[in-house]
């Protein structure tokens, strides 16, 4: 008869146990790295860029990684008003891609619910002693952000529902908005030169180059139900919330989010606000617990589209993958 030595049997019980913790905290079974989808649009989504410049040493150009450049003039800073001295920290994050878009928890809606179609948006904020400085200029900064294409694209400042400047916190939603302008509210377009939309803008916070989806057909709201939804509907950035639900147009950098609410697990767009017509893919995901869920479906809007998309268990690495997938869809 074979027999066991103690002290091996100790040892594969101990690995045994070692592993069984180890996949049920880290959510090895589904390959998760994070918890939330709160975790995961701050892990994937567009990252802080922070670069120090002298505000008392002013003219100065920032380049960032994906090819975003910013030039503060003199005398552009203010803190309550007063010129702002000495060493700030110049924090931006670039989102340029539809990927990017939707890991980051954000969406080309206009605040009127109309689709935008995307040609790259930032968020800027400068901090001095880690204190923000004043959103509304005194001079505007200038911003040259990469083009993929020529022809002219419009500005937009990120704004919540209420229309103001948006804030990551819970139960915000993101939407855009035509920027102040010297005299007061106004659309600006903006023409591609040299690979790059540049242009004058006159407050920090989220900067967005876009033009509107062109569709002359007749407007409808979409509804959708989301099945087997592990969570709540996600708020920007997933500061509340787990679950997101995207409208992704065939061709067209269209990034709509749904999000208003339309019953227990629906969403639905804004009011008559999608063409019907239009050939899309629609999708949801969220992130519980370490665990993924993702649904997805192609789609051509109907007059009075309803629809359901039913969740169901995913990987971290199909889910970036399928979201991936829809820069070149």
């Amino acid at each position: 008869m074979k027999t066991f030595n103690l002290t091996s049997v100790l040892f594969v019980v101990l690995i045994a146990l070692s592993v069984a913790c180890k996949r049920q905290n880290s959510g090895d079974d589904n390959g998760s790295t994070v918890n939330s989808a709160k975790e995961f649009t701050a892990k994937f989504g567009a990252q802080k860029q922070a670069k120090e410049i002298n505000a008392s040493s002013l003219p100065q150009t920032l380049t960032f990684i994906d090819g975003t450049k910013i030039t503060f003039p003199a005398g552009s800073l203010t803190k309550a008003g007063v010129p702002v001295t000495g060493n700030v920290t110049v924090e931006v994050y670039e989102v340029l891609k539809r990927s990017a878009v939707i890991l980051t928890g954000a969406n080309t809606n206009h605040i009127s619910g109309a689709p935008l179609v995307s040609d790259g948006f930032i968020f800027v904020d400068v901090k001095a002693n880690g204190v923000s400085v004043d959103q509304n200029l005194a001079v505007p900064i200038k911003i040259a952000v990469p083009a993929k294409r020529d022809g002219f694209t419009q500005l937009w400042q990120g704004v919540d529902q209420a229309e103001k400047p948006l804030v990551a916190a819970a139960n915000n939603q993101m939407a855009w908005a035509a920027p102040r302008n010297a005299n007061g509210v106004g659309m600006k377009e903006v023409g591609a030169a040299q690979s790059a939309f540049t242009f004058d803008f006159g407050n920090l916070g989220w900067v967005n180059c876009d033009t509107f989806y062109s569709n002359a057909s007749p407007k409808t709201t979409v509804r959708v139900e989301v099945l087997n939804n592990p969570g709540s509907m996600a708020s920007f950035h997933a500061y509340a919330g787990e679950t997101f639900v995207y409208f992704c147009a065939k061709g067209a950098n269209v990034v709509a989010q749904l999000y208003t609410p339309d019953g227990a697990n629906k969403v639905k767009s804004y009011d008559n606000s999608m063409p019907v017509g239009a050939q899309g893919r629609m999708f949801a995901f969220s992130i519980k617990d370490g665990r993924y869920y993702y649904a997805a479906q192609d789609i051509t809007i109907t007059a009075n589209h309803s629809m359901s998309l039913n969740l169901t268990e995913s990987t971290e690495t199909a889910v970036q993958a399928a979201i991936s997938s829809l820069d070149n869809y």
